[in-house]
């Protein structure tokens, strides 16, 4: 099976702490690999350094490799526009943009300059029909996203990371402030777009992650204990404290 990211040695430090620790992981392509661990465990720390959103804050600093398509992201001549373009994020809380539902979807490839080559009205409806989105909102596209409810805006931000076409969706914990229903939604279209992208997700909840995803990695103190798949990790893991977290005497 095709590894579309390779993390090698990897070690991440603010400032003078050390969030991440000699980590090593095989990322799957068209998988979802789940990241599991209590909070603080650097899940979303290691989710954030596979498309450089830790950038962003000031005396981050990354040691080690990751590999895109066998290209180190961390390398010096890497853009980083270019790398969040084909490395998508959906964030924990639904965040659309204040503006219609037609222009969240639209933002990415205007801003990108793709629309210039299609058709965009296409793209926004190819985009919601990949976030299992467009029968819901087709006739009001033009009304504001904000009155979408938190599943649908879930949803809605899922297709404008789509929209630009990515290779990568990295999702951090996405369903911790949806409802059973919305949350069940949502594991259903990550499974749909697997067959397309290559998802990982953290989440802090391990039957989401059993249900959802194919590979699990378990995080304890910026350390990965663990990476099995999903079911074998479940039903057998390997090290002393896997099982004492996935059976609640341990987090």
């Amino acid at each position: 099976m095709e590894n579309k990211i390779e993390v090698q040695n990897f070690n991440f430090f603010y400032g003078d702490f050390q969030a991440l620790i000699d980590i090593n992981i095989n990322i799957k392509k068209n998988q979802i690999t789940a990241l599991i661990g209590p909070s603080g465990c650097g899940k979303s720390t290691f989710l954030r350094a596979l498309n450089r959103m830790n950038d962003t804050i000031p005396g981050v600093r990354a040691e080690g490799q990751v590999l895109l398509d066998g290209k180190n992201i961390y390398d010096p001549d890497v853009d980083v526009v270019d790398l969040r373009q084909r490395v998508g994020m959906v964030f924990q809380r639904p965040n659309p943009f204040p503006q219609s539902i037609f222009d969240n979807v639209a933002f990415g490839p205007r801003v990108l300059g793709m629309a210039r080559n299609g058709n965009l009205e296409e793209m926004v409806r190819e985009s919601l029909e990949g976030a299992a989105l467009w029968d819901e909102v087709k006739h009001r596209l033009h009304e504001p996203a904000l009155e979408l409810n938190p599943g649908q805006q879930q949803r809605l931000c899922i297709a404008r990371a789509i929209a630009v076409k990515p290779e990568v969706i990295l999702m951090d914990e996405p369903c911790s402030a949806l409802d059973p229903i919305a949350t069940l939604k949502v594991e259903d279209l990550m499974r749909e777009l697997a067959r397309n992208y290559t998802i990982v997700i953290v989440t802090h909840n391990m039957q989401q992650a059993a249900r959802a995803s194919h590979w699990t990695g378990f995080f304890w103190l910026g350390r990965l204990v663990e990476f099995n798949a999903t079911e074998e990790l479940f039903r057998s893991p390997k090290e002393e404290l896997t099982e004492a977290y996935i059976t609640g005497r341990r987090g």
